[in-house]
């Protein structure tokens, strides 16, 4: 059974193929893919991690942009401060296109910049992100605020926004399609490095692919740490081959919130939910995952698939957060809580989007996935079709 989909509220990204293809080939005039003009003896990106790189379908490697002056910006940030793109001259300047109340690929944009950060040590000082929000619906300081602390990011960047005027200036001035097409927000999920110059030099478009999201942050800090004085090497630099999903007809054993293991693939249907902590932010979380309990129980009652909840955990602010949110319910969860903590199982399941529902059958096929909340009679009566 094909896989159904719904639609989903303004404020959710929906990827526009064509309007990330059309930003790459004004990306790419006069230039090549990938980091050039690196200092003598140095390669970002040695030869065999380049090659992988750029086979790994899920990973950009990026576009050069040929130091082109980046257009100035003037915001407000989350705490409502001016700000402009210019006063950050002297640091390289990682600048991301987010949607304020995205739950699809802006969450892994982030991440992917945070991590960046980190990898390059103490070096990372002299980086500065910032995110222009990308909702047309949704551009007052609180929305950015409110993104920013459901991400653990509020004193991690620069959240700017503006009137919807001022916005869609510098989404022209940066060649960034947005637009809202039956209440879905649809935009470009362009992220450029700018250097110390203010000079455009890499851009990069984020994948909806989880298991790549520490795979992006390296390659991003790969590019920055060729701009840094001295080149700083990066800690902890990993593989930057493709990734497989796990889907569901593979067995993988994830962590348990509080403890133990749960196990997932082929054997016996199952319900499979897709969440992360984050998402209080957008919808009653709370609500939503106490109210499975009837779900589960019903489960249980009718020989119906059990239900499984999956933390993403790669896309959460911190490893802990779903073991630090959970207890915060005030009731006991009916139904077993996993740690996605690789994206793999996200990425082999399919997820597009949080919530996301996947039903399995015993031989280990999806029969049908949702995309957002659904109430519990409406779960029953998919859940049958296992």
């Amino acid at each position: 059974m094909a896989a159904v989909g719904t639609r989903k509220p303004a404020g959710r990204m929906l990827l526009r193929a064509g309007a990330a293809a059309g930003l790459l080939a004004l990306a790419a005039c006069g230039a090549s893919t990938g980091s050039t003009g690196a200092a003598p003896g140095m390669d970002p990106m040695g030869g065999a991690q380049a090659q992988a790189a750029a086979a790994n379908p899920d990973l950009d490697p990026g576009t050069s942009l040929g130091s082109r002056t980046a257009p100035d910006i003037r915001l407000e940030n989350q705490f409502g401060q001016p700000m402009s793109l210019s006063q950050f001259r002297g640091k390289v300047v990682v600048l991301a296109f987010v949607d304020s109340e995205c739950t699809t690929v802006c969450p892994l944009t982030t991440v992917s910049m945070v991590q960046a950060r980190e990898l390059l040590g103490a070096a990372g000082d002299q980086v500065q992100l910032l995110g222009v929000d990308a909702n047309p619906s949704a551009t007052t300081v609180h929305d950015v605020m409110a993104y920013s602390q459901a991400h653990a990011m509020v004193n991690q960047w620069d959240f700017l926004t503006g009137s919807l005027a001022q916005l869609r200036a510098v989404w022209q001035a940066y060649h960034i399609y947005v637009q809202i097409q039956a209440g879905q927000i649809d935009h470009t999920p362009a992220l450029y490095v700018i250097d110390q110059q203010g000079r455009e030099r890499e851009i990069y478009l984020t994948t909806m692919a989880y298991a790549s999201v520490g795979q992006e942050g390296q390659v991003l800090a790969q590019e920055v740490a060729r701009l840094l004085p001295g080149h700083p090497k990066l800690a902890r630099p990993g593989s930057l081959a493709y990734i497989n999903g796990l889907g569901p007809a593979s067995r993988a054993a994830l962590s348990a919130v509080p403890s133990g293991t749960v196990t997932l693939g082929p054997g016996q249907p199952r319900l499979v939910m897709f969440f992360a902590t984050w998402l209080s932010e957008t919808s009653d979380l709370r609500g939503q995952l106490t109210a499975l309990n009837a779900y589960a129980q019903a489960a249980r009652r009718s020989g119906l698939p059990p239900l499984v909840a999956v933390d993403e955990a790669v896309s959460e602010p911190s490893a802990g957060a779903a073991r630090a949110y959970l207890p915060q319910l005030g009731q006991p969860l009916d139904y077993p809580v996993a740690l996605d903590t690789t994206g793999r199982l996200a990425d082999g399941y399919g997820v597009q989007d949080q919530p996301w529902f996947v039903l399995t059958s015993a031989a280990g096929k999806v029969v049908w996935s949702h995309d957002g909340w659904l109430a519990v009679s409406a779960l029953e009566a998919a859940a049958r079709k296992a």
